[in-house]
């Protein structure tokens, strides 16, 4: 039974993986860190996990925690935090798994620009490491993902629009000059450390765009579907916060090529999506919201081509932290180790 390691695990993004791992059958958690909160056990952190997860957090650094054995680490932490770490865990044999933007770009140029936008260091830890890295979206890299040793989990608004553009893009149905993208997020996006403007009354019934001059998910977007569509992609990308917990929505829209139309477009993304596991794709007469997909791994695509106009749209519906975090990464960590995408995956969801 592989064993797993995760190191941020007090944060939203590292506790979602710690309660989907106490739900798998056959991977393991012997071990969770976090630089915050060292010494209690997490369900002193989180009392609804008492009886569940009474694991002691570590710190990352500590002997405890670099002795604990395990077959992959799994970095729930901030950009640069993984470059330093991943070295370290690699050389004792383990996988890396990384939730930040450290590991999604093959080389060391493309970090420094990613980090530059961002007003980062641009120099990367870990560039040897650059090219074996593996972005981590699972329905676009299955096959690299399942024999990589470092893998980069993609940002939440970069699993949203990949997944609603990548069969038009991959199948050259769109002009790609004209790519517009406009996300929606819950707030939990911006994670559980409060500030000004993100604690309750500045976020009640309030819902704004930023980083409108480049959000740090803009390049990974880019460089995946230029992957795809064999030529530079560039988009124009609206992130926005709305008044919601949890939940992403995405609309893309683009001009179709000449004789393309709606039927074509949803037999398009139905075959291409066929054989995912958690990619379901409808027609634009049926009605979906977030809440379809509320604490589940699904993304739900609406396929609404606007035949007056010869416009493209496709809307795309996924949990922020599940299957925009949490979910993808334990859907790559199941390619990884050879067990069925679904595995600790298959559940509805909640709802209301």
């Amino acid at each position: 039974m592989p064993r797993v390691k995760v190191i941020g695990a007090t944060g939203y993004g590292g506790l979602g993986m710690v309660e989907l791992l106490l739900g798998h059958p056959e991977l393991q958690l012997t071990a969770i860190a976090a630089i915050q909160d060292v010494g209690k056990q997490l369900s002193q952190v989180w009392p609804y996990l008492v009886g569940y997860c009474d694991l002691p957090i570590l710190s990352p650094d500590s002997p405890e925690f670099q002795d604990s054995p395990a077959e992959v680490v799994v970095a729930a932490t901030p950009d640069g935090v993984g470059q330093v770490l991943a070295p370290r865990e690699l050389a004792a044999g383990r996988r890396f798994l990384d939730y930040s933007g450290d590991f999604r770009f093959n080389s060391a140029e493309l970090y420094s620009e990613y980090a530059t936008r961002l007003g980062r260091d641009p120099r990367h830890k870990s560039a040897d490491l650059l090219k074996e890295s593996v972005y981590g979206l699972s329905e676009t890299r299955r096959s690299e993902i399942a024999t990589a040793r470092l893998v980069g989990n993609p940002g939440c608004f970069a699993v949203s629009v990949i997944l609603a553009l990548a069969p038009a893009v991959r199948e050259g149905i769109l002009d790609l000059d004209t790519l517009v993208c406009d996300s929606k997020s819950g707030i939990s996006g911006a994670g559980k450390k409060p500030t000004p403007a993100h604690h309750y009354p500045e976020r009640y019934e309030s819902m704004g765009a930023y980083r409108l001059a480049g959000h740090q998910h803009v390049m990974e977007i880019e460089e995946e579907l230029s992957r795809l569509a064999t030529r530079p992609v560039k988009i124009t990308f609206t992130p926005q916060v709305v008044p919601l917990t949890r939940g992403m929505l995405s609309s893309v829209y683009g001009r179709l090529a000449p004789g393309v139309n709606q039927a074509k477009t949803l037999a398009l993304y139905q075959e291409a999506y066929a054989t995912s596991a958690f990619v379901r794709v409808v027609d634009s007469n049926q009605a979906v919201s977030t809440a379809d997909v509320r604490e589940s791994n699904r993304c739900i695509l609406t396929v609404a081509v606007d035949e007056r106009t010869g416009f493209f749209r496709v809307i795309s519906h996924i949990d922020n932290l599940l299957k925009g975090q949490a979910g993808t990464a334990l859907q790559n960590l199941n390619l990884m180790f050879g067990f069925p995408e679904k595995m600790g995956l298959d559940f509805p969801g909640s709802h209301p």
